[in-house]
């Protein structure tokens, strides 16, 4: 069963800015921010190299900022059991149908109480999971990685940090977290006009959702081995 209509063949898009960072992903529907299992499947391989990090160019590094206050974008850690990658509302809600089917992918009894606290709270940073369980950052780090891989966790804003006396930006940036649902569904203090929330319930069954996010990849990247997509999709 195929989810997609035959679409003509396309030239890659190449990304030049944050507006075109944006119109790729949507156009890939999900897609990792640098290189993977699967060639051509990037935005840093959609990217010119010299804004790949340049000297005076920090790319897509931080136009991702622009992309992710969008709010038409989730990013977060969730393929290759923790790469961060983009995906568009309607393969992320096929994502979370299938990963939340599965028992593997069901939130522990820490992170049940980080999915209490958002409830409660609307958003999470990585010094509030330090001090709710007395951890270091590397910890905090790797429950959030792993609350994304889960879809129950999405980034919900990034911001810059500036740091001495001339308040220089040099890349360092800084999160908060959220669920999916309060990034698309809520639209309660969206700092944006025009704001339409999405329902993240999806009409397909797990499986079929899980052939629909494939797909997806196979449209970017005909060809990829099932084997590499598996790979990528845990």
């Amino acid at each position: 069963m195929s989810f997609f209509k035959p679409a003509a063949i396309r030239c890659a898009p190449w990304v030049q800015n944050e507006e075109t960072m944006l119109e790729v992903i949507r156009w890939a529907g999900i897609i990792p921010l640098s290189e993977s299992v699967i060639p051509g499947w990037s935005i840093e391989e959609h990217t010119p190299v010299e804004l790949w990090f340049g000297d005076d160019e920090l790319g897509p590094w931080d136009w991702k900022i622009y992309c992710v206050q969008s709010g038409d974008v989730a990013y977060g850690k969730f393929i290759l059991g923790g790469k961060a990658a983009f995906a568009t509302v309607d393969v992320f809600r096929e994502l979370m149908n299938w990963r939340r089917s599965l028992p593997k992918y069901a939130p522990d009894a820490r992170q049940r109480q980080i999915l209490d606290y958002l409830d409660e709270n609307g958003s999470i940073g990585i010094r509030d999971v330090r001090n709710m369980f007395g951890i270091k950052k590397l910890e905090a780090d790797a429950i959030i990685a792993d609350l994304q891989r889960k879809t129950r966790v999405v980034t919900g804003d990034i911001t810059r940090v500036y740091r001495g006396q001339d308040l220089h930006y040099n890349g360092w940036q800084s999160c908060t977290y959220c669920t999916p649902e309060a990034l698309f569904e809520d639209d309660a203090g969206i700092p944006f006009p025009g704001f339409v929330p999405r329902s993240l319930k999806s009409s397909l069954t797990p499986a079929e959702s899980h052939d629909f996010v494939m797909e997806s990849i196979l449209r970017v990247a005909p060809g990829t081995d099932g084997k590499a997509i598996a790979k990528v999709l845990g």
